[in-house]
């Protein structure tokens, strides 16, 4: 290692820039919910846990915007899946 380094060039941020369309956030997620994602990327062979939690964020927002009765519907329809 060299004594002195030149940091006069140098940049603050982060060393990778987030990609179009992400925002960097930092949240605090309970342990057991961070493991069972976790788990879910092990079972499946790989992958990337935060984008399991995205995309179930993703369709919990699409299904609060669900009317009311389409809701009901779709609970009805996987129930007779289940039985049939």
């Amino acid at each position: 290692m060299k004594r002195e380094y030149d940091f006069t060039r140098a940049k603050r941020g982060p060393v990778v820039a987030a990609p179009k369309g992400k925002t960097r956030v930092t949240i605090r997620l309970d342990n057991d919910i961070l493991d069972s994602f976790r788990k879910l990327v092990d079972e499946s062979g790989g992958g990337n846990y935060q984008t399991l939690i995205n995309d179930a964020l993703r369709e919990h927002l699409a299904r609060l915007r669900e009317p009311l009765e389409s809701t009901i519907r779709r609970v009805i329809r996987e129930e007779l899946r289940r039985t049939g």
